[in-house]
């Protein structure tokens, strides 16, 4: 790629994601930063081994104290600052911060034996180490969660003035400082928990896979396996961005990263601007979704819930795969409206010669498999894919990673975990507020009484009409319909916040914030742990492509030229599953491997797969052929009732879809005009 391309994808990113807008220091700045990437690197590889012999809070603060440094260094004040040089202001607070976590580790027996009685040096250090983390946050991250977390921080203070459905005691500015910050309960809590241990060293691995070349890989396999197929280009990016989900952590990034290549493929084979955009958008979010990564949630999904990361992965695997084909299906219908062909087989790669010479590359990958279905602890399964990602690159001179590669790995796996732990510690401020005020369940009681009182009186109107007809057993028809409706409407309200609370956060953040707000309501109304966090995970992560905060959909305006707003559109309706499988697998949980026979789980899946392909048909308005207004309207109200789990409504929905499908084929051209 030309130097003036890698200037526009940087231009592009530095639009979307604050992560971006770092500085590019060179000479002995430039030295001194890599030599503290590679410190912390280090820090966390060899901490795996427990030869530093400190215990879990301790390990927190070094992991922050290098982390806010490093933020600091690197990311200056605004868009404006100098972008080649750290200035002054900038290395005080990165060493303030420094020494404001270290003051853990220092005085951390004194702190223990004191066990919360807080001193004044304590107070400022610690009401310091907040400001630090919230401008840190701001740099790197950007407004809108630092805006989240001082909402909750004016909440625990303004407690009494609030509404008496989320009113409580006011807590003081002292009881706030030594909760949030000299407890496992705020900052050093359970995020940056993860983000210290497994989550470093699973970013740091896929530093390390980046140096052996496996993005080139992932390209040549979707050109191999779809680059030939109607609408080649694009279900290419829908192929790679699910490879890419597998290892990468941002949406934004795997835009800019596949993107590049992918979107004006899609353009020079006759896709608009928009489309191009969305496709890329949409398969990119998708990568967020798909394990074992999942943009870093699954390992806090884990230890919030409490059970084994191979649960987590493997209740996601259905989920994710019925998204990427409802993206696919999509991008084929649209595909066969438009009329356009794939690229010609000989200008595409052999997959067979793919595999012989890149085939290897894949070896990391399996080896997490089996590592983590063998029962290894998250660090080490990280720690011995990295050693085999090494290995694996020296079986072809063009793989290999060298002592250079070696060195720059350690310094992008710092990198990359800088937004990642400073959200997590922006985001342990606003789980410690909720676990100081109880705002948590608060608000879920507030979700669960206003879906209630609607769902109560739409089933007062039921059980009238029911009665009024002389319907048997009209008040139990009447019941049930409230609780169904109480149900879904939570699940709507549940969405619509998840949505609000994920624009502009990342993905770590944004689903440590969904899983605290608005998860408690659905575990309330007896919806599995799992399924309630993946339901909130998968709507904060919607949130990226969803106007008008789409960070992801206008990455790939961006790189399209295409109209932002547009773009935004088409993606959110390429990503339509993203909005309908949430709810399929809340209503059937065997679709996320909890419990159901074999059988159901067959149905399960082939119901929801049918209903993915006809929603999206609906949708691309194209079946067979262009289908009409009705067609689509009737076709998409089919998708639907696939989603609820009842072999009436299943045969309904699949009996409407061959209909119209029989009609399109063979009715339709038959058709005589007698005019």
């Amino acid at each position: 790629m030309s130097d003036t391309n890698n200037e526009e994808l940087q231009k592009v990113l530095e639009k979307v994601d604050k992560e971006s807008t770092h500085r590019n220091l060179s000479g002995f700045a430039g030295k001194v930063v890599f030599v503290i990437c590679i410190v912390l690197s280090l820090f966390q590889i060899l901490n795996i081994f427990n030869i530093f012999r400190i215990d879990a809070h301790q390990t927190r603060a070094v992991h922050l104290a290098f982390i806010l440094l490093l933020v600091y260094l690197l990311y200056p004040v605004s868009k404006k600052s100098n972008r080649t040089k750290i200035s002054i202001i900038d290395l005080i607070l990165g060493l303030f911060s420094f020494c404001c976590m270290f003051y853990i580790i220092i005085f951390y027996k004194q702190l223990v034996m004191r066990a919360g009685i807080t001193y004044t040096a304590d107070l400022i250090i610690g009401g310091i180490a907040i400001l630090l983390i919230l401008e840190a946050a701001r740099r790197i991250i950007g407004l809108p969660m630092v805006i989240i977390a001082i909402i909750f921080i004016l909440y625990a203070f303004f407690g009494e003035s609030m509404p008496n459905l989320i009113a409580h005691r006011n807590v003081t500015v002292k009881q706030l400082v030594n909760h949030l910050f000299f407890t496992t309960e705020g900052i050093f809590g359970i995020p940056v928990g993860v983000s210290s241990t497994f989550l470093f060293m699973f970013l740091l691995f896929a530093a390390f896979i980046e140096k052996t070349g496996v993005g080139k890989l992932f390209i040549d396999i979707g050109n191999a396996l779809a680059g030939w197929a109607s609408g080649g280009p694009a279900k290419v990016a829908v192929v790679t961005s699910a490879f890419e989900g597998m290892v990468e952590g941002s949406s934004v990034s795997n835009v800019v990263g596949s993107g590049s290549f992918t979107i004006p493929m899609m353009k020079k084979l006759g896709y608009k601007p928009e489309f191009a955009g969305a496709v890329e958008a949409t398969a990119s979010t998708g990568g967020q979704i798909m394990p074992p990564i999942m943009g870093a949630a699954a390992f806090l999904m884990a230890e919030f819930l409490g059970v084994k990361y191979t649960q987590v992965v493997k209740a996601a695997i259905i989920p994710a795969c019925l998204y990427f084909m409802g993206v696919f299906a999509g991008v084929h219908f649209e595909a066969k409206k438009l009329g356009l062909k794939g690229m010609p087989r000989n200008e595409l790669p052999k997959f067979k010669y793919i595999m012989l010479q890149e085939g290897h590359l894949f070896l990391p990958l399996i080896a997490i498999i089996y590592l983590l279905v063998s029962g290894y602890s998250l660090q080490t399964v990280a720690l011995g894919s990295i050693v085999i990602a090494i290995l694996a690159s020296m079986i072809r001179k063009s793989t290999r990673i060298t002592i250079k590669d070696f060195f720059e790995a350690l310094e992008k796996g710092a990198r990359s975990a800088l937004g990642v732990a400073t959200a997590c510690a922006t985001a342990g401020i606003i789980v410690g507020v909720v676990t100081k005020t109880g705002i948590g369940l608060k608000l879920a009681s507030a979700l669960i009484v206003v879906a209630n009182n609607a769902a109560t009186s739409f089933g007062n109107i039921l059980g009238k009409i029911y009665q009024f007809f002389k319907i048997h057993n009209a008040m139990q028809l009447a019941t049930n319909a409230t609780n169904a409706t109480q149900l879904m409407l939570t699940l709507f309200m549940a969405m619509i916040t998840s949505i609000i609370l994920g624009m502009g956060v990342p993905t770590t953040a944004n689903y440590i914030i969904t899983s605290t707000i608005a998860a408690p309501a659905l575990l309330m109304l007896s919806v599995r742990p799992i399924a309630a966090h993946l339901f909130v995970f998968y709507f904060g992560i919607v949130a990226d492509i969803t106007p008008p905060v789409a960070l992801a959909a206008y990455a790939g305006a961006a790189i399209a030229k295409a109209n932002p707003l547009k773009t935004g559109v088409t993606a959110t309706r390429l990503a339509i599953g993203a909005f309908i499988i949430p709810y399929m697998f809340v209503l059937s949980p065997q679709l996320l491997l909890l419990g159901g026979s074999f059988l159901h789980l067959i149905l399960s899946i082939t119901t929801a797969v049918i209903g993915m392909i006809s929603i999206s048909s609906a949708l691309s308005g194209y079946l067979i052929k262009p289908l009409k207004k009705i067609e689509s309207v009737v076709l998409f109200f089919a998708g639907l009732l696939l989603i609820d789990p009842n072999i009436i409504t299943d045969i309904i929905g699949i009996g409407i879809i061959l209909i119209i499908a029989f009609w399109q084929k063979f009715i339709e051209k038959k058709k005589i005009n007698f005019s």
